[in-house]
């Protein structure tokens, strides 16, 4: 595949040295901002003549990924920026009239795997109070991730419908309410990403938990997708209609 980056930062670096191994093409790299250690064409403009590519894969920013989905791009997308998730997916609807393009707020398999599993078991939970904890290296902006939120709807879509996320209990001074959901951020040293749901209940706990060992579980989910995207009809998809 001849592939266009949207963005230049850790994850397209990744995503650009596996590309290459595995005989793929980076044509550019999309960055508003100079990236000196870049060694493929540089754009910082979608209106700037990109090359022709079969695929894009945006890893960025949502303001770059918007410029992105509002431009005359119509090639396949694969969508892996977190942030302004709603904005986002009202654009990408609208995108997928005219391109296949894909999301997803995190990129490893396992994760969609962890999403089902939450799906299928947190109906039986009823009496079950509800922690989510989420850690992440020191260098990351968003909180709580983008993954999180992902686990979080798939809870609240099936079972929790009302529930109503906790983020600073020292703020109360109450006991715990059982709509909510408690939501726990950690960020430190070079944690790539662990992910984890409790379910307390009287005198047990299940834990379901999902732990990356390395960001290029994300890069090779990606260009996994971009292999499957480039056939597809236009369309928006996820990993629950994609096939992979």
């Amino acid at each position: 595949m001849k592939l266009l980056l949207v963005g230049y930062g850790a994850m397209n670096k990744r995503v650009a040295k596996l590309a290459e191994a595995n005989g793929h093409e980076i044509v550019g790299a999309l960055s508003p901002t100079e990236e000196n250690d870049c060694p493929h064409p540089l754009f910082d403009s979608v209106n700037e003549g990109l090359p022709e590519a079969d695929c894009l894969i945006d890893f960025s920013h949502p303001t770059l990924t918007k410029e992105v989905l509002t431009s005359d791009l119509n090639i396949p997308m694969v969508i892996a920026t977190t942030g302004e998730k709603e904005t986002l997916l009202e654009l990408m609807d609208k995108k997928a009239e005219t391109a296949p393009v894909f999301f997803s707020a995190n990129m490893s398999y396992g994760v969609h795997i962890v999403t089902q599993l939450l799906e299928t078991i947190a109906p039986l939970m009823d009496d079950y109070d509800i922690e989510m904890i989420e850690k992440h290296h020191n260098q990351k902006i968003d909180a709580p991730s983008g993954t999180l939120i992902k686990l979080l709807d798939a809870i609240k879509d099936k079972a929790r419908p009302d529930a109503r996320e906790v983020y600073d209990r020292s703020q109360l001074s109450e006991k715990r309410d059982k709509q909510e959901i408690g939501i726990s951020t950690i960020r430190g040293g070079t944690i790539v990403g662990e992910h984890e749901v409790l379910f307390a209940g009287h005198d047990e706990v299940i834990s379901v938990k999902h732990s990356a060992q390395s960001k290029d579980i994300f890069a090779r989910g990606a260009l996994k997708v971009a292999e499957k995207l480039v056939n597809k009809e236009n369309g928006f998809y996820t990993y629950n209609n994609l096939g992979v």
